[in-house]
């Protein structure tokens, strides 16, 4: 029964967490994302924070094998595996074993997971988090099928594919228990809970078929020992033991006599835990458009111009905050209906968005980036307080308006700023009008930009304001 709801549990979680990624039913499974450790941290989300803790002091690492979408993913190739093997009815069929756990992998990418958190180089976290991870894998299949996918998140999306996929068919969970820092953040608490999967000595027939099915490697048949910390409670092993010799049961915090108990390890377990929490709480506070119009002529693309400032998302309130608390876990670029978002390819801001209008702006009435993101790295804003925001101000260049080409200029700026902050003046010494901008009403939002006729440069341009300012 425990394995049969995990399984139902961690199905809703992965259906819904994929769809998010594709952009369908934000309004309906949002909330999945919200519930996503390392982004809750970032974002100081302390109810989803102390809740996830709590909850594997509880009952174990039951996030990894329900929440984490990584997680379950390597899960469902485990799962093909087995039954391709059986399908095909092999003989010789794949076998897990009793892993040792390599600490200086584990414990020495957790110190640089937090190390890049406190100095803000998020680039090993976007590419090394489960989410994130996960995030990528999907928005890069997705991009790629509709022709709108970069370079970089392909590489980057397939080789995390590839290389998920390979670790979950030879070694099942060691991804989780070697690379990930949740994962491994995680098993420092997970050592010390009170329900826990426990081997019954005088049952054990000794067959050894829990450690041979157990996908993290964690269960030492030949010592009846489980490895807390990196068990995932995926109660496989509880299932597949015929003499019922395994069962989940209450685990008294002061016992330490039983061999499952781990009493050599739990010091060490402990004073690592309360290390790496000091650490980690430290660190935590510190192609869509067609090229034919009108079927008579190509029209040529618009290129993103050189800005003096990144463009960041309304609710981000600086670049800085925005780049310090992003996973690059792709959700806002997959929510944002206008195209608007899309990832860096720079070595400083790898994979994470960044705002351009070459395809769309930003449209004063939408807020969906904000409303999805679960890593703090763009707050809630309502469209209301979106109008109020600046995050970037528009600039003409006269060289490449119509006006100084000695044509009429088509004032589109003007016409569809929402903001009001264009308008048309008569320019010295000539009969032609040219757009100036009033820039403290201006809000960035680049509307201007998109539609204006100028190609492949826009001759007017937004330039990001590093601190987000009230209009």
């Amino acid at each position: 029964m425990l394995r049969k709801t995990r399984i139902f549990l961690a199905t809703l979680f992965l259906i819904g967490i994929t769809l998010l990624f594709i952009g369908i039913g934000h309004d309906w499974w949002g909330w999945m994302a919200k519930l996503q450790f390392l982004p809750s941290l970032l974002a100081m989300n302390l109810a989803v924070v102390i809740g996830v803790v709590l909850l594997t002091l509880l009952v174990g690492r039951i996030y990894c094998s329900v929440i984490c979408p990584l997680g379950v993913f390597q899960d469902l190739i485990i799962w093909i595996r087995r039954k391709g093997e059986k399908l095909f009815k092999k003989k010789k069929t794949h076998k897990f074993k009793f892993l040792n756990e390599h600490k200086p992998v584990r414990y020495g990418v957790l110190v640089l997971s937090i190390v890049s958190i406190v100095v803000s180089g998020q680039m090993l976290i976007a590419l090394i988090a489960p989410y994130s991870a996960y995030g990528r894998i999907v928005r890069s299949i997705v991009a790629a099928s509709n022709g709108s996918v970069t370079l970089p998140l392909l590489i980057t999306g397939l080789l995390t594919l590839i290389i998920i996929i390979v670790c979950a068919w030879m070694w099942g969970r060691e991804y989780c228990n070697t690379i990930c820092p949740v994962g491994t953040t995680l098993s420092l608490l997970s050592r010390f809970s009170l329900l826990r999967p426990v081997i019954d000595e005088s049952k054990c027939i000794n067959c050894g078929k829990c450690g041979r099915g157990c996908k993290a490697g964690c269960i030492d048949t030949k010592n009846h020992k489980i490895d807390y910390s990196r068990c995932v409670d995926c109660f496989d092993c509880i299932e597949t033991c015929q003499d019922n010799a395994i069962s989940f049961k209450y685990i008294a915090p002061c016992k330490c006599s039983g061999k499952n108990d781990e009493p050599d390890n739990v010091d060490q377990g402990r004073r690592a835990f309360l290390v790496t929490g000091a650490v980690v709480a430290a660190s935590a506070a510190a192609h869509a458009q067609d090229h034919m119009h009108g079927g008579f002529a190509d029209v040529i693309d618009k290129k993103d111009p050189e800005r003096s400032e990144r463009l960041v998302p309304f609710g981000a309130g600086s670049v800085k905050s925005f780049y310090d608390h992003c996973t690059a876990c792709q959700l806002c670029i997959s929510a944002c209906p206008n195209h608007v978002l899309r990832p860096s390819s720079d070595l400083e801001h790898f994979l994470q968005p960044y705002m351009s209008y070459e395809n769309g702006y930003c449209r004063p009435e939408c807020t969906a980036c904000s409303q999805v993101c679960p890593a703090g790295a763009i707050k809630p804003v309502s469209v209301e307080q979106k109008q109020t925001i600046r995050i970037g101000v528009a600039h003409v260049n006269l060289d490449l308006c119509l006006p100084a080409q000695g044509k009429d200029s088509c004032g589109n700026c003007a016409y569809h700023c929402p903001s009001g902050a264009i308008r048309m003046v008569r320019q010295q010494g000539s009969r032609n009008q040219i757009p100036t901008v009033s820039e403290d009403r201006c809000i960035g939002c680049g509307a201007c930009e998109n539609l204006c006729p100028s190609r492949p440069i826009s001759a007017i341009t937004v330039n990001g304001l590093s601190i987000h300012h009230n209009a």
